[in-house]
């Protein structure tokens, strides 16, 4: 299946938790940073967190027409048919605007968490039923059998966390049509100790997670390089940073291994649900 969602898409979006934001009072500042994000040419905003079309709807409100996705949201949370509902309504009002990215979370974070691989298969089965079309949906897929059952029944992956090599693996398993969109974190710094410190304390947060790190046992790398944070060499493989020349550099390697978009995180020192416009205006002008 060739998705169309290769033209829509465009090579570049933004990731972003802070965009998925609850609260009412940043309603304003999220709508504005939206409509700023698509001026600024990026094709689509992708929702971190367990976010879902409730997340998604501002923002697409707030825009003409940047794609908006969930990044992702969590087949134990969300049932099919509430899912199906809620994409239904936002075709209804905004027709092509919203992409629904699913995944199956991780043990430590879902107490009912048992067989992923089946229950997913269960939750494709379930929006099949309820009418959400394979074309507008993506799986957070990381190993060949779930990156097998994206090229399926999805309209591709978009998986988190990986390295140039992870993508070239997925591009081989998803052959040359369904949608490959990875994430990438940038680190706008150029000396090597702060920018490798940052991608350090953004990991915490993911190397306690087997399925990220089984992941990165499968490509290589040692439980050397998970120990203390992540060594040298997985932070480098991982995370664009450096100059302008070196961030360039490493998103083009993505590409080069065989994906259709990248979903630019920014890392920085800031709480993670900033917002941080003046390094996406950077971003913007790095990549025309």
């Amino acid at each position: 299946m060739t998705t169309p969602l290769k033209e829509t898409l465009g090579r570049y979006g933004i990731w972003s938790v802070g965009l998925r934001s609850e609260d009412p009072d940043r309603r304003g500042e999220l709508a504005e940073a939206a409509a700023e994000l698509e001026e600024l040419g990026y094709g689509a905003l992708w929702l971190g967190g367990n976010s879902s079309a409730a997340n998604a709807a501002p923002l697409i409100e707030a825009t003409s027409k940047i794609q908006v996705g969930t990044s992702i949201q969590s087949i134990w949370q969300h049932e099919p048919e509430a899912s199906a509902s809620a994409f239904a309504d936002l075709e209804s009002s905004h027709p092509g605007r919203f992409l629904l990215g699913l995944g199956v979370s991780h043990a430590k974070r879902v107490e009912q968490y048992a067989r992923p691989y089946s229950a997913l298969v269960a939750h494709l089965d379930g929006l099949d039923a309820a009418g959400l079309p394979e074309d507008r949906r993506l799986l957070a897929a990381l190993g060949p059998k779930s990156l097998r059952l994206a090229r399926d029944r999805a309209a591709g992956s978009i998986p988190y966390l990986v390295t140039p090599e992870h993508t070239a693996h997925a591009r081989e398993i998803l052959g040359e049509g369904p949608l490959l969109a990875p994430e990438l974190g940038v680190i706008p710094e150029t000396d090597p100790a702060r920018a490798r410190a940052l991608a350090r304390e953004f990991l915490g947060i993911y190397l306690p997670l087997p399925n990220y790190t089984n992941n990165f046992l499968r490509h290589g790398f040692t439980e050397e390089d998970l120990a203390d944070g992540g060594s040298d060499r997985l932070v480098d493989a991982l995370f664009a940073w450096g100059d302008d020349e070196a961030i360039r550099a490493k998103i083009d390697s993505y590409f080069a291994a065989g994906a259709d978009h990248l979903a630019l995180q920014v890392v920085n020192d800031e709480a993670r649900d900033t917002l941080p416009r003046k390094t996406w205006r950077d971003l913007a002008s790095l990549l025309t």
